[in-house]
């Protein structure tokens, strides 16, 4: 694509651009003409402007108006324009203080990070949860509720909890769930919840004769504990942040990416693509499932352990965005997250 663009055309892509999200309106040749880095007139602005909308990397929202990127000069700009560089210390200092592990537990923490990456962007910050089979198992507990009724207590090793409620057929009593609980915590010590599953059901397989009656108990209860729904969850702050954006004054418009954004499914397939990727990806307007509610952007990167990727941490925005800023704190947060639960 680059190839087709001479140094001419590249500076005043660029400047467009920088203007459009600086200001939020079409930029025309007259206004590029007064900035310092083009000594040529205006018509010659305005020729290249034309030859830049003919190219598909511009458009004009209105007739008489001037230019605006489309996804396709947006693409081109952060792909060969956008030089980045850490975020300011202060921002540094803010997401490492905000996700100290100590601060609570892993569901905190993944809202934290959404919480500081809206904070800092003005755009909506997104985390996905880590699914529970991926999690590493560190053990259980089993807490009596009543005769029939244990609670069951999944805890992995980068803090998810999971809490799960079984009926038991059999008798057991409060010493037994103690010794089924330390049994199971050494069996499927440091494997994930899916290998667990495998674990216990090769152990139940097993010849009965080869197991005593509390082992055939903690088995039991080890498989009603594990057998979860392996669902992720979204986790968004800060959707109102659209209503500040004029390109979302729009009352239908708005109503249309509000519709969007409340189909978490459309949006856990976007951002499972990036934790497939396992690097940072950028979603521009019509690349991203939400292009039929506007001039949206998805900013993401995965996080995760230093064996396994857990999830996705992002940034939900207009088109319209500071990629220059907001590309680093996306980085940087994934970073933290990642590390913050490397402590756990």
């Amino acid at each position: 694509m680059s190839e087709e663009l001479g140094e001419r055309e590249k500076e005043v892509l660029r400047a467009v651009v920088q203007e459009y999200i600086s200001t939020g309106g079409p930029v025309g040749s007259q206004h590029l003409a007064r900035r310092p880095e083009f000594d040529v007139s205006s018509a010659t602005l305005r020729n290249v402007l034309a030859d830049l909308e003919e190219l598909g990397f511009l458009e004009k929202p209105h007739t008489s108006a001037g230019r605006v990127p489309t996804d396709r000069g947006y693409r081109f700009y952060v792909d060969t324009m956008v030089r980045l560089k850490d975020p300011a210390p202060r921002d540094r200092e803010l997401i490492h203080a905000g996700l100290a592990h100590e601060a609570g537990g892993l569901e905190e923490l993944l809202g934290e990070a959404s919480r500081l990456l809206h904070s800092l962007t003005r755009h909506a910050g997104v985390v996905v949860t880590p699914r529970p089979d991926a999690a590493v198992f560190h053990r259980i507990e089993f807490v009596r509720l009543r005769e029939d009724r244990v609670l069951a207590i999944l805890v992995g090793q980068n803090g998810q909890v999971h809490n799960k409620l079984l009926s038991v057929d059999f008798p057991v009593t409060s010493d037994e769930l103690l010794k089924a609980s330390n049994y199971l915590s050494e069996l499927l010590h440091e494997v994930t919840l899916e290998e667990a599953r495998e674990r216990i059901r090769g152990e139940l397989d097993r010849d009965q004769a080869l197991y005593n009656v509390l082992t055939a108990k903690a088995l039991k209860l080890g498989a009603a504990a594990t057998d979860l729904q392996s669902g992720e969850r979204v986790l968004i702050e800060g959707t109102g942040s659209f209503l500040e954006q004029p390109e979302f004054a729009d009352v239908e418009r708005m109503r249309a990416l509000f519709k969007t954004l409340g189909e978490k499914h459309k949006l856990l397939a976007l951002l499972d693509r990036v934790q497939r990727a396992r690097e940072m990806q950028i979603f521009i307007g019509t690349e991203s499932e939400f292009s039929s509610a506007g001039d949206v952007t998805v900013i993401a990167s995965p996080y995760g352990s230093r064996e396994q990727v857990l999830g996705t941490v992002g940034v939900i925005g207009p088109t319209r965005m500071n990629y220059q800023r907001i590309i680093p704190l996306v980085n940087f947060t994934a970073q933290a997250l990642s590390i913050a639960l490397d402590k756990a």
